[in-house]
């Protein structure tokens, strides 16, 4: 009996242990993070969201549209505040009938909302049918707009989503059941955890706040990442040129040259086995080189387009061809480095160089005059404050890319990452494809601008004027066969808008075809999992909405669809070539040495 009259003082004594260690954490943690906020650099305020011209628009265009169209802006109105008013009253009837339990719900499924709380209880409920009235009531407004620019349009509709989700009730500590559930249940543990993941975040990333995705202590590039076995074999000031072991008897002659985009590292073709592009093509019998691009510091300020082109591309194809004895080679570019095949495959075949047999391209835009929701980003009070800062950086930091992409999936990518981190305490899941998101690179400062005006804004290669080492290229340019791979739901590069650049070719011999799924995930899609599936359409090409109409659809990946494509343009099969020769050496083992190393910044 004493014992257990003993039991509840002992149960208190633990409990107030835990809290005066839990405060004592947060007090260090307190100081910790005061420390990190103040190593933030100051940037240009234009890189933080858009000039209130924007906003301007948008109220003028409103206040123009009540004036001329009373009735259809009072009907909006009206609608919403009887929503409101009814979901507000019918609420008080449940309290003055004594039942604690919600009115009719009516709104739509929405997983941020699936902790049952929010079906059940009066409070929670309450929250998610207002903010799903509220986020309705101004989608109508900013679809009521019609004395505004398409492209004005288009960003008014973008920054007020961004604005609706953030206010998400989800997304604060006393309005999510989830974080209030954990935090009782851990008798505040996990808010101690979250101010740890929050302070953690922010001294990582020198004073800013970008929410760790994956666990990054999980994967090691080179040991359980890109561990496809190979050897670097050339190196310069741009890139490392890989050369993947053979796994087949014989090989087709015709090596094959992969571009990645140097806007984050090229190990997404090569994550792990099972699902490695790199790897599979290299089991099919194809010579595999890679490019991996330097992560460039501030001396490489000056590094433009040219550069890219000449000692990256150029020189790329020079070392394939130089190693294998071959004349010709086949390549890939994926994403920005696609367009840049494109500008590289255009002045080759001006100047009268058959170096590159096909060319194929992943997720590629050449053709930006509808660029689609990066398009908000590209406009001059965005694009002028970039300018400005890197001209004081010399670089375009990683952690701006990073920041702008993971924002076009704001929920997905910012909002629910930070919820499990901050206010469940919950350790970043490790999960590769988020590792690799992480992973980022820099830009050098003249060729983002000159990327970001000449290509993005001004759409000088659709136009055929884009210059490359002094002589201007187009589109038509392009006369080799081509193949062209994009995807569905792919939020950074359209696939209507890849497929209106690809279809501008000069090529007579051009494949196009549509994957499932999106920017990544439709391109490492193995067949082994016959997970995504692919259109293909053997009509001429015309319009992206005929091509989808009359398109066959296929289940499984399109890996072996195109690996037939390249097959039929990679000659005789060959005794395999192991990486290098004698003027070739072997400088490191695959993945290399730029893929980890750390730009100088100073």
């Amino acid at each position: 009996m004493a014992t257990e009259e003993q039991a509840p003082g002992s149960v208190r004594d633990a409990q107030l242990e835990r809290l005066n260690a839990n405060l004592a954490r947060i007090d260090e943690l307190s100081k910790r993070l005061t420390a990190a906020l103040t190593r933030r650099k100051l940037s240009d305020p234009a890189l933080h969201g858009p000039s209130s011209d924007v906003f301007l628009k948008a109220m003028t265009a409103y206040m123009a549209e009540m004036m001329q169209n009373p009735a259809k802006i009072l009907e909006h109105q009206i609608s919403f505040w009887g929503k409101s008013l009814k979901h507000y009253v019918e609420a008080q009837q449940q309290l003055v009938k004594g039942e604690l339990k919600p009115p009719p719900d009516a709104t739509p499924k929405d997983r941020r909302f699936s902790n049952p709380l929010w079906q059940t209880h009066p409070f929670f409920n309450y929250l998610k049918q207002q903010y799903l009235m509220n986020a309705e009531a101004v989608q109508q407004a900013v679809d009521a707009l019609e004395q505004i620019e398409p492209s004005d349009k288009k960003r008014v509709e973008y920054f007020s989503r961004q604005i609706v989700d953030l206010f998400s009730p989800t997304n604060f500590f006393g309005t999510n059941p989830d974080a209030l559930e954990r935090a009782i249940a851990t008798d505040g543990e996990s808010l101690v955890q979250g101010l740890e993941n929050l302070v953690r975040d922010i001294e990582a990333n020198n004073g800013d706040l970008l929410v760790t995705l994956a666990d990054r202590e999980a994967f090691h590039v080179g040991h359980n990442l890109a561990t496809t076995e190979g050897a670097v074999v050339y190196r310069n000031r741009m890139f490392e040129l890989i050369q993947y072991r053979p796994t087949t008897d014989t090989v087709h002659e015709t090596p094959l040259l992969i571009f990645p985009p140097w806007i984050n590292k090229f190990y997404i073709l090569d994550l792990k086995p099972q699902n490695s592009l790199l790897k599979w093509l290299v089991d099919q019998g194809f010579t595999v080189f890679v490019v991996s691009w330097v992560n460039p510091g501030k001396g490489y300020a000056g590094v433009g387009m040219d550069d890219y082109i000449r000692e990256g591309y150029m020189r790329a194809m020079a070392e394939v061809r130089s190693i294998t004895r071959q004349k010709q080679i086949n390549a890939v570019g994926y994403c920005i480095a696609g367009t840049t095949l494109t500008l590289t495959l255009a002045h080759l075949e001006k100047a009268g160089d058959a170096t590159v047999r096909s060319a194929t391209f992943f997720t590629t835009l050449t053709d930006f005059s509808d660029p689609g929701e990066v398009g908000v980003f590209l406009n001059d009070d965005f694009v002028d404050g970039i300018e400005r800062q890197v001209a004081v950086d010399g670089i375009l930091d990683k952690t701006f890319m990073s920041r702008t992409f993971s924002y076009l999936r704001s929920n997905d990518l910012i909002y629910q990452p930070a919820i499990k981190s901050y206010m469940m305490g919950e350790a970043p899941p490790a999960f590769d494809l988020l590792y690799w998101n992480g992973d980022g690179t820099n830009l050098p400062a003249q060729m983002a601008v000159e990327y970001l005006r000449g290509l993005c804004q001004q759409d000088r290669l659709a136009k055929g004027s884009f210059p490359v080492l002094s002589s201007p290229v187009g589109l038509a340019d392009v006369t080799i066969p081509v193949c062209a791979i994009a995807c569905e739901t792919d939020h950074i590069a359209p696939w209507k808008s890849s497929f209106n650049g690809f279809r501008q070719f000069g090529s007579d011999d051009k494949t196009f075809i549509l994957s499932q799924s999106g920017h990544v995930a439709g391109i490492v899609n193995p067949p082994s999992r016959n997970k995504y599936g692919h259109y293909v359409n053997p009509a001429p090409l015309t319009t992206a909405d005929a091509f989808r109409e009359s398109a066959e659809f296929h289940e499984g990946s399109w890996w072996p669809r195109w690996g037939a494509w390249l097959a039929e343009r990679s000659g005789k099969r060959i005794k395999a070539r192991q990486p290098g020769d004698s003027k070739h050496p072997e400088l490191a083992p695959a993945p290399g040495t730029y893929v980890v190393s750390q730009p100088e910044l100073g």
